[in-house]
């Protein structure tokens, strides 16, 4: 039976280049060999564009996006943005310095393909959530449906949404929002807390103007319908 090519790859013009958008099924050298020659036929066209690929639930280990992104340089064409719902995909694409997004109607939360999320004793509390071992950079967006620890700084212009806690193992001069379905229980810790803002259910707080400060570990939590920060372990 024959399958519609814009079934494997659909290729569209948004504001910011092209969205490519792949099948969650069809094989991966299938889909590979479908793009490239779609690619080929308006090459002078597409050549020189920015590129969104887009693979919903799709898992993408880091090999097969290593392929798709050679597949867009050889052509002239740079990808820029990864839209998933895989945790595997996720992964793939912040191993190889990525931006990763999710699209609209998913952004918060994983379809979780890799790694059971349930404690191992069934008689411990154990709440879902992801871990990033990199700095993140001026553009990136993460999000989770439970918490988020950064094992490195989080820049200005990088933002993290989590329905949980978030835990920056380094310093935090980005945006992070915590409790993000309206739990004002969560927290937020960094060991260099200058924050471009911070957010905690529906309480926003911001870093005061540029003054003097004690570099220490700090926490972040709602107290009388306000964010106070104060000493980590105080």
């Amino acid at each position: 039976m024959n399958t519609n090519t814009e079934d494997i790859v659909s290729i569209k013009g948004i504001k910011d280049g092209l969205l490519i958008s792949l099948s969650a099924t069809e094989e991966w050298q299938n889909i590979t060999q479908t793009l490239a020659s779609k690619l080929d036929a308006q090459a002078d066209f597409f050549s020189g564009a920015r590129v969104t690929i887009d693979v919903g639930e799709r898992p993408v280990p880091k090999y097969e996006l290593t392929s798709l992104k050679a597949v867009l340089e050889r052509r002239h064409l740079t990808l820029v943005v990864v839209q998933t719902t895989s945790r595997t995909t996720f992964n793939s694409a912040q191993s190889l310095d990525l931006r990763t997004v999710f699209p609209e109607e998913d952004r918060i939360g994983f379809q979780d393909d890799s790694i059971n999320t349930m404690p191992t004793d069934p008689e411990e509390q154990g709440t879902p959530g992801v871990m990033i071992r990199r700095t993140l950079r001026s553009g990136r967006v993460i999000t989770s449906h439970g918490h988020v620890v950064v094992i490195g700084d989080v820049n200005p212009g990088a933002q993290i949404i989590a329905t949980g806690d978030i835990i920056i193992w380094g310093r935090l001069r980005g945006t992070v929002h915590a409790g993000a379905e309206g739990d004002t229980d969560a927290i937020i810790c960094a060991l260099d807390m200058s924050p471009n803002q911070l957010r905690i259910a529906d309480l926003i707080a911001t870093s005061p103007k540029e003054q003097k400060r004690v570099v220490r570990p700090e926490v972040a939590s709602v107290r009388d319908d306000h964010i106070i920060v104060e000493a980590w372990g105080q």
